[in-house]
């Protein structure tokens, strides 16, 4: 790699306008969803139709369907619209005794926070996309950020239905595409989950910003040009002393020994 001078030390004098997206307000949020009905496909509402019992294996985040609009009445403030689809995984029992069969559903839930996103009435146009049409009403808004932790699976169990329902909101394209066919209408039996989520929501804008300085950034490090050759790979690999030659107990740290009969 040539060298290259690299200017270390800071010069006050020296600032940049850059564009960054500033984060105007948040919120933390921890929702125990409680007893959300689960729907499945055609497939598998027909394992829950002949269930004895269920039990939740765990839930996963699939999609969440984000909205923006203005606070009336409330300059600067924004209503933000959150749509969470889950996917929640089921151990059935199909009988007292048998094997569980694994089964996956979906769960919806509908959330919305106010959070304060400032005043803009710029319409923004850049050169990328060419050739994109995009409604300049809509760049006043801010933009809403959701980050969702991996949700709590914490409890299920099965239920009889009164009549067919399916989940308020839009299933979106996306959401059919991960199960793999078309989620029908809950029947003779659903599945109620709790689960707990964890969520942060910002509303942000992209502003300009001075900030000061230091230099440009010159990686020091030389890329290392990979092999196809599995030897020169094996032959990177340290030989495992400790595999062939066990400490022996004077070696070991006494704190580090656990005490008790096992395997």
């Amino acid at each position: 790699m040539p060298d290259v001078p690299v200017n270390s030390q800071r010069n006050e004098d020296q600032s940049f306008c850059i564009d960054a997206d500033r984060v105007y307000d948040s919120c933390g949020d921890k929702d125990c969803l409680s007893e959300m009905r689960v729907f499945f496909t055609e497939a598998n509402q027909q394992i829950i139709n002949n269930a004895v019992s269920a039990r939740i294996r765990e839930a996963n985040i699939i999609n969440t369907v984000v909205n923006v609009e203005p606070v009336t009445y409330h300059c600067g403030f924004y209503s933000v619209d959150m749509t969470f689809y889950f996917e929640i995984v089921l151990d059935v029992f199909t009988s007292d005794g048998s094997a569980p069969a694994t089964v996956s559903g979906l769960s919806v839930f509908a959330k919305r926070v106010i959070l304060y996103g400032g005043n803009g009435s710029v319409a923004v146009f850049t050169s990328e996309p060419a050739g994109s049409c995009v409604d300049p009403s809509d760049q006043s808004l801010p933009v809403a950020k959701v980050q969702v932790a991996r949700p709590m699976a914490l409890t299920a169990c099965l239920t009889e239905c009164c009549s067919p329902c399916m989940p308020s909101a839009a299933i979106p394209e996306c959401v059919t595409e991960y199960f793999g066919a078309p989620i029908v209408p809950s029947q003779a039996r659903s599945v109620l989950a709790t689960i707990g989520v964890f969520t942060i929501v910002q509303l942000k804008r992209t502003v300009q910003m001075l900030i000061p300085a230091f230099d440009f950034c010159v990686p020091d490090k030389e890329c290392v040009t990979s092999t196809d050759n599995p030897c020169d790979m094996f032959s990177k690999v340290d030989f495992p002393v400790e595999q062939f030659f066990p400490p022996n107990l004077a070696d070991i740290d006494p704190e580090n020994i656990e005490t008790g009969c096992g395997c």
